[in-house]
């Protein structure tokens, strides 16, 4: 396998193949009023319990336990020893969590497969988790500084007089979730980005919400025809079974997205919730092996990690990330765009997945942009996202890039398809791709 973290290791051939084996995922629950049923961890734990309790070994019999997570609550520090511990795996079982912001989850399964391929390991779990809904609250600087000073006051009067220093501003809370989905380098928020870009191409709000419709009818058609075999379901506290993705919405139409307000740029965007992704929370993972460790269990194989490519871009328009990773992927393996049977290209906005489609196919952006003398193609869209994206079912950042991997392995083999490519944009101005090849 050939892996590519940055421009030093470009190229690097490793000595062994990654095989992937099997994984699972919890349905996405989109974020509605308050905390979802289910933490980070608890995500992670119900889907691993899935999925490790059909394997023909113990979970101790793991190597590594790789978790992908933005948001961890308070008391889930270094959350994949935490859910490597509540899945029985052990105390000798390292368990580590890793972090590249909506990448997260292809992130981990990367990780792993530098250490099958480098001969660290031979089995490893590794995938990522996050609860949007979760995401906290907190206080600003000057109320902390304040309670601060609270605690080290001993006299009466002290405290008096700290009391009256306290200002109505003091108690506006700081929304981390909306902090976290806005690049703290160039001040721009995901969804500006998403406009930026779709207006580099003259992209409309009625392509945009079709986009968006068609993912929802895909979702809702792969639902329906039991497409999602990797879902497994959620019990909550109160008994209630989420078992299905419920940001879906089967009666949508362009009809009722276009009366929706534009939200990033109100006076002249066409980026709105409803061509957007959703606050979401899910998990997902998948069990990475060794050719010794295929054998030695006699696992079924899904497929192979063929390859692995991170792309760095203006942050500004980071959505094109899923070109800028691919691409130099694809050119290394000496594969055309029509050499891949189908892509999942995460749908952070329909503008954003629309706008990669157009710099795929424009000889300017690939002359530019990512130096090729010609342009790569067009993507068929028949062959992208065929059962929704995260449009329909949401993008828990955490977790998003380990699901669109374990999709596209469940869209090859219900195909028969050999090759597909993964790809996502990340924020900060990051691309990241996967080559998945059928055994």
């Amino acid at each position: 396998m050939a892996t590519s973290s940055n421009r030093t290791t470009a190229g690097r051939t490793a000595s062994r193949p990654v095989y992937i084996v099997d994984g699972a995922r919890t349905p996405f629950l989109k974020a509605r009023t308050g905390p979802g049923p289910f933490r980070p961890s608890d995500l992670a734990v119900h889907a691993g319990q899935a999925l490790l309790g059909r394997q023909p070994f113990a979970p101790d019999a793991l190597d590594e336990v790789i978790l992908g997570c933005i948001m961890p609550g308070p008391e889930e520090a270094n959350i994949a020893r935490v859910v490597s511990l509540r899945l029985g795996c052990g105390d000798r079982v390292p368990a580590w969590t890793v972090q590249r912001n909506c990448a997260t989850g292809m992130q981990a399964i990367d990780c792993a497969a530098q250490a099958i391929a480098g001969g660290r390991s031979n089995l490893v779990l590794a995938g990522g988790s996050e609860a949007m809904s979760h995401a906290p609250v907190l206080l600003g600087t000057d109320m902390t500084r304040w309670l601060a000073e609270w605690a080290g006051a001993r006299a009466f009067g002290e405290r008096a007089r700290l009391l009256t220093r306290l200002r109505p501003a003091h108690f506006k809370p700081v929304i981390a979730l909306l902090l976290g989905l806005t690049d703290p380098v160039v001040g721009l928020s995901m969804g500006q980005t998403a406009e930026i870009i779709s207006r580099r191409y003259g992209i409309t709000r009625t392509e945009m919400d079709a986009y968006a419709v068609r993912s929802h009818q895909r979702l809702a058609a792969a639902q329906a025809e039991g497409r999602l075999g990797e879902v497994v379901p959620l019990i909550d506290d109160r008994g209630e079974v989420h078992d299905h993705d419920d940001g879906v919405r089967p009666d949508s139409s362009e009809a009722r997205l276009a009366r929706l307000k534009p939200f990033f740029d109100r006076e002249f965007g066409n980026v709105t919730p409803g061509n957007s992704s959703q606050i979401t929370d899910g998990a997902a993972w998948l069990l990475l092996a060794s050719e010794d460790a295929v054998r030695t269990h006699d696992l079924p194989v899904l497929g192979r990690l063929a390859d692995t490519q991170w792309a760095g871009l203006d942050p500004r328009q980071m959505g094109f990330g899923p070109v800028h990773a691919a691409v130099p992927l694809l050119k290394r393996k000496r594969l055309g765009l029509d050499k891949i049977d189908y892509w999942e290209i995460n749908e952070a906005f329909a503008g954003q997945v629309l706008a990669c489609l157009r710099a795929f196919a424009d000889p300017a952006y690939c002359r530019d942009e990512l130096r090729l003398r010609s342009a790569m193609g067009e993507i068929d869209q028949e062959r992208l996202n065929v059962d929704g994206g995260a449009i329909a079912l949401g993008h828990p950042v955490g977790s998003s890039g380990a699901r669109i991997v374990l999709h596209l392995l469940e869209v090859l083999k219900q195909r028969d398809a050999r090759r597909g490519v993964a790809a996502i944009c990340i924020g900060g101005g990051q691309g990241g791709a996967m080559l998945l090849e059928r055994p």
